[in-house]
Formats: structure tokens, C-alpha cells, sequence
């Protein structure tokens, strides 16, 4: 047995398909008769909300507040400028490479 949201969801499914069959005949309507609306309204509303997608996206972006992690990346021993100190006991010496016997 269906419950109620899931009948309103059916009815919702509903209601948006037979919306776009209507503005699907209304623009091959418009087409048919060449109107000019038939195609700047819905490139319109469609380069509209595009642009708002992309203004959202930017704004997200521009917005977001992010906490970092770890350890700050000052260099050892001070503050802008300072030289880097390399630990010698962290770097490995390169194996010499394998020759083959000849």
C-alpha cells in the first residue's frame, strides 16, 4: 500500500511531465508560426538560469570560511625571509645504480 507522500510524490511526477508536454507543444507552436518569443523566451529563462548557477558557484567560492590544519608554514627559525635548515640525519644518500655484469 502507498503511503500518502508517496502518492503526492506520484502526483507531483505527474504534474511536471504534463507541464513540459504543455510547453513542449506551446514552443513547437511558436516555431510553426515563426515566432520570434518561441525561441527568446526560453533562451532566455534558459541563459538566466545559467548565469544564476554560475553567480551561486562564484559566491560559494568567494564565502567559504576554511579552518586549517596541521602545523603553520613558517620556516624554521623566524618569520618571512628566513633560510630553510635542511636536517642531514633526514635526507638519504641515492644507491649507486645496478650495472650489469658483462
Amino acid at each position: 500500500m502507498a503511503s500518502h507522500a508517496d502518492e503526492r510524490s506520484r502526483i507531483l511526477g505527474g504534474l511536471v511531465c504534463l507541464g513540459a508536454l504543455v510547453a513542449g507543444a506551446l514552443f513547437l507552436y511558436g516555431v510553426s508560426v515563426d515566432s520570434y518569443l518561441a525561441l527568446a523566451l526560453p533562451l532566455g529563462a534558459l541563459v538566466i538560469f545559467v548565469l544564476g548557477l554560475v553567480f551561486w558557484i562564484g559566491w560559494t567560492i568567494l564565502t567559504v570560511q576554511v579552518e586549517a590544519e596541521g602545523e603553520p608554514l613558517t620556516p624554521p627559525g623566524g618569520g618571512p625571509g628566513a633560510a630553510t635548515v635542511r636536517d642531514p640525519a633526514a635526507s638519504e644518500e641515492a644507491e649507486p645504480p645496478i650495472q650489469g655484469s658483462s
